[in-house]
């Protein structure tokens, strides 16, 4: 499976965001892709890998990743796309700061830029 990504989406108080993404059609699919990406070590260390995926049958999955709030964030815009079958993950890596709701900005941010680049 091909993973696309967007590595350095944005900064902010020291916390870093990439975004990245594939095609899945099954939960299997979803595990492989983020065992593939994790392979990565930089992604491995990462602080979160929260993710979200919307199938053809309606199913919705997410994984906050320690990123309380944010899979419901990434369904919401997923949902309101109608993309199914696209998994799409957020790394975030703590840059010692916390962000407050600024943290749910940059998710949007990096779920918008990665649909505006891949998804069309």
């Amino acid at each position: 499976m091909k993973i696309q990504q967007i590595a350095n989406v944005l900064t902010d108080k020291g916390s870093k965001y990439a975004v990245s993404g594939a095609q899945v059609a099954s939960r299997d699919d979803v595990q492989k892709v983020l065992k593939k990406l994790c392979q990565k070590k930089k992604f491995a260390k990462a602080t979160h890998n929260t993710w979200a995926v919307i199938f053809a049958d309606g199913e919705q999955v997410k994984d906050d990743d320690g990123e309380s709030g944010a899979g419901n964030i990434m369904l919401k815009i997923l949902d309101q796309a109608q993309l199914h079958n696209r998994l799409i993950i957020v790394t975030r890596w703590y840059g010692g700061v916390h962000l407050g709701a600024d943290r749910f900005r940059h998710v949007r941010t990096c779920v918008t830029e990665f649909m505006q680049e891949f998804c069309r």
